[in-house]
């Protein structure tokens, strides 16, 4: 099995900056694609960034030249650094690893983390 658990979430003000980690652990042969989401009340979960295992990156227009989404290939750890806040990124914020858990085998699943909390708001 694979866990991911995410931290860095909290309150902040606008303007404000937070930095979200997102650790995988247990069976984890190699992972492809990490991400991003998020899903603010009575809204649908919306990606926010993802990053593939080399290294590119894509955005939500959103959040272009404020988020950036970064990894540590060798930790199995993903970060989503949060600048320029507003209160409009208030959300639960959930991050997702495309896993491979068998060696002989390309086939990957996808994990989810449990969400952390982020509210912007003076």
């Amino acid at each position: 099995q694979v866990q991911l658990v995410e931290s860095g979430g909290g309150l902040v003000q606008p303007g404000g900056s937070l930095r979200l980690s997102c650790a995988a652990s247990g069976s984890i042969v190699s992972i492809n694609a990490m991400r991003w989401y998020r899903q603010a009340p009575g809204k649908q979960r919306e990606l926010v960034a993802a990053i593939s295992s080399g290294g590119s990156t894509n955005y939500a227009d959103s959040v272009i030249g404020r988020f950036t989404i970064s990894r540590v290939n060798a930790k199995n750890t993903v970060y989503l650094q949060m600048n320029s806040l507003k209160p409009e990124d208030t959300a639960v914020y959930y991050c997702n690893a495309e896993v491979r858990t068998r060696v002989f085998t390309r086939t990957t699943n996808d994990y989810w983390g449990q969400g952390t909390q982020v509210t912007v708001s003076s």
